[in-house]
């Protein structure tokens, strides 16, 4: 065979091929997302629940969608600007806290008022989520929610102990929401906003006192090895939850193959809430028992000041009910449905 028919043969068969080679390379197209978050990747809710959820994710689609995870803001910004980046396409998924805008999602903050949550997260993800289907689509809808979910109770740390009301008197303490800081400054404290990834060194350097936070962060930003007290709240409803809302950028969902949404629908709402609320479960004790073994004082207020608390605490439901109002929104209303839903999702 001549050197020239070869080269025939061969192109011809190349050309004879390549429908087959492109059917095939779109048969493998991947879609790949950005997942942007704040927290570090050594954080228990990165590397317990938003990388096992984009594995399954992953799995499911047969490897043709695919989430990058961006952890600490390694995309630029502040958390305060996370959901406008999910919003204008910086980010194509983000996982942040409604708190961090305070008075911008004014009906979420229904589960973030004193003594609404329960204790544990199950049952707060869920009511939320619920809420969210029945209540709150229009608060969400210049993005793509997944889920929006709520974490299990938070507690005090501080650099002295707090058993009554009158320990918390003149303390600066980290709050993680507006209605938190509220609950804060009626026991006596002076509450102070700030994004978790700053309490490390405010606590170092003093600016703070404290912070409430859930058991399961303390790790992540080390703060049983910058204060010494971790005040616990008795059974529900406790002092306080924060709520959470992993959500997409509308034209990026709406870009996906029906197929991968199909299964990320599968993978949304309560399917991922449960999920995000068992890491919060299951890392609390966990994370307690850490604590208690590095030689930390782990205490819990009596029944009946916690009573006390609750009292004191409810101007703050008073003062959210008049404010959602002149937004036209029944507060009263909002907190008979979440703690209906939490009461629902604790028997359940």
């Amino acid at each position: 065979m001549t050197i020239a028919r070869r080269r025939f043969l061969t192109t011809a068969g190349a050309v004879l091929a390549a429908p087959a080679i492109i059917k095939s390379a779109r048969a493998q197209a991947q879609v790949t997302l950005k997942l942007h978050h704040f927290l570090p990747a050594v954080s228990n809710v990165h590397t317990k629940f938003l990388v096992p959820w984009t594995k399954k994710v992953e799995t499911e689609t047969g490897g043709k969608l695919k989430i990058d995870i961006f952890p600490s803001m390694q995309l630029g910004g502040a958390p305060p600007q996370l959901y406008d980046q999910a919003r204008d396409g910086v980010a194509d998924i983000i996982w942040t806290l409604p708190g961090n805008t305070p008075g911008r999602f004014p009906g979420v903050e229904v589960f973030e008022l004193p003594f609404i949550a329960a204790k544990r997260s199950a049952p707060n993800a869920k009511a939320v989520q619920e809420f969210y289907e029945t209540h709150l689509r229009d608060e969400f809808k210049e993005t793509h929610p997944i889920t929006v979910w709520a974490h299990d109770h938070g507690l005090i740390h501080a650099n002295r102990q707090v058993k009554t009301m009158d320990d918390l008197k003149g303390l600066k303490v980290r709050s993680p929401t507006r209605l938190a800081g509220e609950a804060l400054k009626a026991l006596g404290a002076t509450g102070i906003p700030m994004p978790i990834p700053q309490v490390p060194e405010a606590l170092a350097q003093k600016v703070i006192d404290g912070c409430v936070v859930p058991w399961e962060v303390v790790p992540a930003i080390k703060v049983h090895e910058l204060v010494k007290f971790h005040t616990e709240i008795p059974g529900s409803p406790t002092l306080y939850t924060a709520t959470f809302v992993l959500t997409m950028n509308k034209a990026k969902y709406a870009a996906l193959p029906a197929d991968l949404k199909k299964v990320l629908d599968a993978n949304s709402g309560q399917t991922a809430a449960t999920m995000a609320a068992r890491v919060w479960d299951e890392q609390a004790s966990v994370v307690e028992e850490m604590v208690k073994k590095r030689g930390n004082t782990v205490s819990t207020i009596s029944a009946e000041e916690a009573a006390k608390w609750r009292k004191t605490t409810a101007p703050v439901w008073d003062a959210w009910t008049k404010q959602v109002k002149e937004r036209g929104l029944d507060g009263a209303k909002m907190i008979e449905n979440a703690k209906a839903l939490i009461a629902k999702y604790e028997k359940a």
